[in-house]
């Protein structure tokens, strides 16, 4: 938190009914960022000046938050997009800026630490993501959310670990991000209207030494409770869909790509719902994403 009348002051011209002035109070506030937060929300809990005030606040330290997940979001491309992880808390932060992150990261722990227990060298790959799909859906109940199929919360990996219900591809994003920590080669899958996963060949794997060339086993659909399905499926599903078929359908996706696709989610899913100031920040952070040529 600031100190010192200079922020007290600026805060406190946040009332002027002259939109010129406030135009200039805020910019001057924005450039403080994140840290001016703490006085803004004291501000806000005083409710000295009344709704106008508190609604300028309120929008004031959005733009704040929104800027800084940006930047957070480009930085993440930037560096590699080497942790889904990571890239998807950011996201979360669109819609829960103050959400627990160290609650989420429990919960997958937890998780993944029940996986484990049941995992052993001996199994196959089939048999290990048997046990992935018990604990999952069975053990902690996580399904499709069929009901509200389009709604945004699907796509926030915090409601959504909460809820357990989400989308294929927040679910798909749990199932990954957990089998990769256990070291089980278990890869995001960008299929056309619907996300699934992919169990990689441990020795094409060896091979290439390149997920994204990488011959895969078999598919999982985590929508569906982790049902299995072959490469012949998928092309009966392409024809059905009247698409022609392209490697990118069958091997592992990029990082930024999964990200990319979360946020088209979102993008539709607030359309539906007419809002279409989230519409336009949603295709701003897309753009973030989109500063990296080779994703």
């Amino acid at each position: 938190m600031y100190e010192g009348t200079d922020i007290s002051a600026l805060i406190g011209l946040l009332d002027d009914p002259d939109e010129s002035v406030y135009a200039l109070v805020k910019t001057q506030l924005l450039t403080y960022g994140a840290d001016v937060i703490p006085n803004l929300e004291e501000a806000w809990e005083s409710n000295l000046f009344g709704m106008l005030f508190q609604q300028r606040i309120e929008q004031l330290i959005h733009d704040i938050q929104f800027e800084l997940l940006g930047r957070n979001l480009t930085r993440w491309v930037e560096e590699g997009a080497n942790n889904l992880l990571d890239g998807a808390l950011i996201i979360n932060r669109y819609q829960y800026p103050d959400f627990d992150e160290e609650q989420v990261l429990k919960t997958l722990e937890q998780v993944q630490q029940d996986i484990w227990i049941e995992l052993n060298s001996n199994l196959t790959a089939f048999e290990q993501v048997k046990v992935i799909n018990h604990i999952l859906f069975q053990l902690y109940g996580f399904s499709g959310n069929t009901a509200n199929y389009h709604s945004p919360s699907n796509s926030f990996l915090s409601v959504v670990l909460e809820t357990k219900k989400g989308n294929p591809l927040s679910l798909s994003l749990i199932y990954s991000i957990i089998a990769q920590n256990l070291d089980l080669p278990i890869y995001g899958i960008n299929l056309p209207r619907h996300f699934i996963l992919g169990y990689l060949d441990r020795f094409s794997l060896y091979k290439t030494n390149d997920i994204y060339k990488t011959d895969v086993l078999f598919y999982i659909n985590p929508f569906s409770k982790g049902t299995v399905f072959s490469h012949k499926e998928i092309d009966h599903f392409l024809e059905q869909l009247k698409l022609d078929t392209k490697p990118e359908y069958f091997r592992p996706a990029h990082n930024v790509s999964i990200l990319r696709r979360v946020l088209k989610n979102l993008e539709h899913s607030f359309k539906k719902l007419n809002n279409e100031d989230k519409v336009k920040e949603i295709q701003f952070l897309i753009s973030c994403l989109n500063k990296e040529k080779s994703a």
